[in-house]
């Protein structure tokens, strides 16, 4: 088993470990595993514990637009660490990160700059 990936600067600022982010979105734990499985919801381990970023969890849903983003960001060739670093990482041509920006208006640009990536 690989050693957990340290906090970095550009890790949210609260995390869900995954029976949390089942009782936020009302289903059981198995199908968050599924969830995670099929790239719907992003986990990563911190202290040896999977965890979710709880801003890509709103209101019992996962934010809209996070599977498409995921599948591009995938298809590009990024791991869960390189999603996360990327979905939070400060872009002041948003502004904020590109995690915040799916929960605005601004998630097409999110996703047409996730979807670059890939050529």
């Amino acid at each position: 088993m690989s050693e957990p990936v340290p906090a970095g600067p550009t890790d949210p600022d609260g995390w869900l470990t995954l029976p949390d982010a089942a009782a936020r979105l009302d289903v059981s734990i198995s199908k968050v595993h599924q969830m995670i499985r099929d790239r719907e919801l992003l986990a990563v381990r911190r202290d040896g514990v999977r965890v979710v970023p709880a801003e890509l969890v709103a209101n019992q849903t996962v934010r809209k637009h996070l599977p498409g983003v995921l599948t591009l960001l995938r298809d590009a060739g990024y791991d869960d660490e390189e999603a996360l670093r990327w979905l939070f990482l400060p872009d002041d041509t948003l502004p904020g990160t590109p995690a915040a920006a799916l929960g605005s208006d601004r998630a097409r640009e999110v996703k047409r700059r996730a979807q670059a990536l890939g050529f």
